[in-house]
């Protein structure tokens, strides 16, 4: 096991984060990843480790019983979106969302944060490009906690940037990925209207191998055109 380049990912089961996951092996480092489950097919390098991040007050405990010190890379992938007139969302997805897509984060930087500033560590946190719109009708509870992610990884930055910790922030557009089981939308198969999973990882690992004194801070990718394709209503 190589020490020196452990990283940590979570929703390294599936879409952006599984993607990202094959990258950063491929690339050498040790990966550990947090899913609810994994498929047979996931790389058996990979260290599966299976939580339910909802559960945040168990996170400490788990992560210092299974993630060995120190980490060199953080990439906050999870993230789960419910979309609808706000409305018609129930208390339970807005807080799902709250939680997985701002709270882990940041809990998983506060608990790591020492040994990324001793080591001049990364802190990659996958958010979209929604946190840089106004005008997400239905989705505004999404936007607002990639935003809210968004925020934090800029403050961060600022906060950290004198000890050497780069902290990166994806934006990717519409994405081929389980994001969108509960939308009542999809994006289009059109190859220049959709991005793929691994083009994002691809825009990480760019991110993360940049040469020493370098920060690729923001990252925005988008496909060339803009189409959704509506789903059947259920």
């Amino acid at each position: 096991m190589n020490t020196d380049r452990i990283a940590l990912i979570t929703g390294a089961s599936s879409g952006i984060g599984r993607a990202v996951s094959d990258a950063l092996l491929a690339d050498g480092f040790t990966v550990y990843g947090i899913g609810r489950t994994f498929s047979t097919d996931a790389d058996p390098r990979l260290h599966k480790l299976i939580y339910d991040l909802t559960d945040t007050a168990g996170l400490p405990a788990f992560l210092k019983a299974n993630v060995p010190a120190p980490v060199l890379l953080l990439v906050n992938c999870a993230g789960v979106a419910y979309y609808g007139p706000h409305e018609t969302l129930s208390p339970a997805a807005i807080r799902e969302m709250v939680t997985v897509n701002v709270e882990v984060p940041l809990l998983l930087t506060n608990l790591l944060l020492r040994d990324l500033r001793k080591s001049e560590g990364t802190i990659v946190n996958v958010s979209s490009v929604t946190a840089k719109q106004s005008n997400n009708t239905h989705g505004c509870a999404y936007g607002a906690t990639k935003a809210a992610l968004s925020h934090f990884s800029q403050s961060l930055f600022e906060e950290t940037r004198k000890n050497g910790v780069r902290v990166i922030t994806i934006h990717p557009d519409l994405t081929d990925t389980k994001l969108y089981r509960n939308a009542d939308f999809r994006p289009s198969d059109e190859p220049e209207c959709v991005l793929f999973a691994d083009e994002i990882a691809k825009g990480v690992l760019l991110a993360v191998n940049a040469r020493e004194g370098l920060v690729v801070s923001d990252l925005t990718i988008r496909p060339q055109k803009n189409k959704i394709v509506r789903n059947p209503v259920k």
